[in-house]
């Protein structure tokens, strides 16, 4: 991208005033910059009126605050909110926002498609197109939290409090775009959300799960949807990549320098296939003191699979949940199990799949291998 179409988007602090000090100005003048882009939602630099004329006129010539454009927006009974961001080449992303009485919380994307292909998540079965950069990511932050607060009427005070990488693809695969990202939401003169606030959510990429850790721990949630590597393979194929051992150390690893003292391990309730008590058991046995990884200070978020043809799965019973995690609390583990939100909108957990120009072929690869687990019988 040249000078002439320079989307400030892309920049954290630092790198806005690397840019500004290119272009002849202080420090400073980049923290008002940063300001008017991200708090107020400014677009017009001759908004920017605290800023010099001449440097407004500098902007105007070599940069833009570039948003995605909107294709479509849904609203749900509940009051959650999808749009559908066109991210050019035939590929557009979703995000989520879910409103709730303590909190507001944006479910962003990472990527168009995602290349892990987990079997319960429509995404996946969408197939992998390419990453966003970090102005695509955080322009789907910037579009929700300044569109809400117009909406709402806030008189300038903040929507979202918290921010969840969990929309389509996974981010620990666009580290690079995603560090600088998560520093503007993370920053008091951007959108100055807490560490304990904004989550990753990994399929469990281990190296990068460690570099996190150093260069910026936020809260984090790792999808593991099995407690072996047999079941876990099928389900989750980067398993076969970073299995449950490995998996579990960088967890307990991550928690040496998270802002929170415990991991978020979601699981994706499938009607046979990972529901049984003989499962809820080894889940307790894998995160317990004799596990791989000794003991790992967690909670289980239980998430009521919403299906879709392609995957070959059923949501397993609200009864077969609630014993589910009757099991876990009484071995220990704080469990919840997630409400499921704009159901009505497909913009439920699992279901956003957007547009993508799959360079993967997942549709084929995906159906070729369906996944057959055979339990004992439940006592009646």
């Amino acid at each position: 991208m040249t000078d002439a179409t320079t989307n400030l988007l892309d920049f954290d602090l630092e790198a806005l005033s690397a840019y500004c000090e290119r272009l002849g100005e202080k420090r400073f003048r980049a923290v008002q910059l940063f300001r008017w882009i991200h708090q107020r939602g400014a677009r017009d630099f001759d908004q920017m009126s605290d800023l010099a004329k001449s440097l407004r006129a500098k902007l105007a010539g070599c940069a833009t605050i570039r948003p995605l454009p909107v294709i479509s927006e849904h609203v749900s009974a509940d009051g959650t909110v999808k749009w559908l961001f066109d991210v050019g080449a035939g590929n557009a992303v979703e995000s989520v926002f879910i409103p709730e009485d303590d909190r507001g919380t944006l479910c962003v994307s990472s990527q168009a498609g995602c290349a892990v292909g987990c079997r319960f998540c429509s995404t996946g079965h969408q197939g992998f197109s390419r990453n966003l950069s970090t102005g695509e990511i955080l322009a789907q932050l910037w579009h929700a939290e300044h569109a809400l607060r117009e909406r709402l009427k806030t008189n300038g005070e903040r929507v979202i409090t918290n921010v969840v990488m969990m929309g389509m693809g996974e981010p620990l695969q666009n580290y690079g775009a995603l560090v600088p990202a998560l520093r503007v939401m993370l920053d008091d003169h951007g959108y100055g959300l807490s560490r304990r606030r904004v989550t990753v959510s990994t399929s469990g990429v281990v190296p990068f799960m460690e570099r996190l850790r150093e260069d910026l721990p936020v809260a984090l949630a790792v999808s593991l949807h099995a407690p072996d590597d047999a079941l876990r393979d099928p389900l989750v194929p980067l398993n076969r990549k970073y299995p449950l051992r490995e998996l579990l150390a960088a967890c307990k690893g991550y928690l040496e320098r998270a802002p929170r003292d415990f991991i978020t391990f979601e699981y994706c309730m499938l009607d046979g296939v990972n529901d049984g008590d003989e499962q809820a058991r080894a889940l307790l046995a894998l995160v317990g003191p004799k596990g791989p990884a000794g003991r790992v200070p967690c909670k289980f978020n239980l998430i009521p699979f919403n299906p879709f043809p392609a995957s070959g799965l059923k949501r397993s019973s609200n009864e077969r949940v609630q014993a589910f995690a009757k099991i876990l609390i009484e071995g220990g583990i704080v469990t919840t199990v997630r409400k499921t939100r704009g159901d009505d909108i497909d913009a439920a957990c699992g279901q956003l799949a957007g547009e993508v120009q799959d360079r993967t072929r997942a549709a084929e690869r995906m159906t070729r291998a369906p996944v057959q687990v055979i339990r004992p019988v439940r006592p009646a």
